[in-house]
């Protein structure tokens, strides 16, 4: 029985790295298609409104930059939680976490229950402290 659980759990984290892997590439095609786009922008001349749009259109690139450089290290640490044994389990409760969620969110660190009673938690602090985002600053 437990090398049938083992054969299980070995099976489990093969499928899980392979999709983390995929994802890995993934990231890694679209930032380099969005660092190949970018140098295009600088050589036009542009009137004030083409450069204006030109700029917002920069900005919102280099904002999905970072979003996807920053998915690509939570992918990366995943990969080494795989490696170390402990992915796929929840950093609060110790117990699995759903195939379905790790295939919606490889990178999770919580089972689903854990993660909403966070976001439950954070929720109740911010309504609790309205004003304090809004803190002038001096």
């Amino acid at each position: 029985m437990a090398g049938t659980k083992q054969t299980i759990d070995r099976e489990r984290h093969d499928g899980l790295r392979r999709m983390l892997e995929e994802r890995r590439t993934e990231i890694h095609q679209k930032l380099r298609a969005i660092r190949e786009e970018m140098p295009s922008y600088q050589d036009e001349v542009r009137d004030a409104e083409e450069q204006s749009v030109t700029d917002f259109a920069q900005e919102m690139e280099f904002a999905l930059m970072e979003i996807k450089a920053q998915t690509l290290i939570r992918v990366d640490e995943a990969l080494m939680r795989v490696d170390q044994g402990t992915y796929g389990t929840c950093d609060e409760c110790d117990k699995d976490i759903a195939e379905a969620r790790l295939k919606a969110v490889p990178f999770a660190l919580l089972c689903i229950e854990c993660q909403e009673r966070e976001e439950a938690l954070a929720a109740e602090e911010r309504t609790q402290t309205p004003g304090r985002a809004l803190a002038p600053i001096i």
